[in-house]
């Protein structure tokens, strides 16, 4: 055992496994805790020496992270937060080598709302997500953010044949992304898709 969390303001619920950088410091986040209840942004080195990267406060930096995070080549971090945000539908959010958080986007409406599934970083550094909620169809979605910051849905859950409501994260191959649904398809007992980005 490296760490045994206190559920104090190191953190509670570290629903969503770990990233290793090359030192073999581990990165990853909890659902609540904190300073503020919120949630935080943790790293474990290989001894289980602990810190708190980041504390969420809940509300526009976004709160209850509950998936793993993306590491980059400079070491920056890339993480969901399934509350908070301008909307209170959710954030993308970036920890940077400073342990300075920035929010890349904040989730409402048609652009879909709880991201619970984390993200995918392809060598180009475009992140790719999903939402179990909003959408045109309010079925989730699957979305694509630029470095620049632009973003966009790549498709739109109808609840039908292609599936609904993803939680789970995604692959990145080839230029595609795959992905599963646990409700919607043929059977209403889940798919797995496939969207290619080419």
């Amino acid at each position: 055992m490296l760490y045994s969390f206190t559920g104090g303001t190191d953190g509670s619920l570290p629903a969503g496994g770990v990233v290793r950088d090359p030192a073999g410091d581990l990165y990853g986040t909890t659902t609540r805790g904190g300073t503020f209840d919120a949630g935080v942004v943790f790293k474990v080195d290989p001894t289980g020496t602990f810190n708190v990267l980041y504390s969420f406060t809940g509300g526009a930096d976004g709160g209850a992270p509950s998936a793993g995070l993306v590491l980059d080549p400079a070491g920056n971090l890339y993480g969901t937060a399934i509350a908070g945000g301008a909307s209170g539908q959710g954030v993308v959010f970036r920890i940077d080598t400073a342990n300075q958080e920035t929010v890349l986007h904040s989730f409402s409406g048609t652009g879909g709302e709880g991201p619970y599934g984390g993200l995918v970083r392809d060598p180009a550094g475009n992140l790719y997500g999903t939402t179990y909620f909003g959408g045109a169809q309010s079925e989730g979605v699957v979305y694509g953010l630029r470095p620049d910051g632009t973003f966009r849905v790549l498709h739109s859950f109808t609840g039908g044949a292609d599936g609904a409501d993803p939680t789970a994260g995604l692959l990145f191959y080839k230029g595609a992304i795959y992905g599963t649904t646990p409700y919607g398809g043929a059977h209403l007992a889940g798919v797995v898709f496939k969207i290619s980005l080419k």
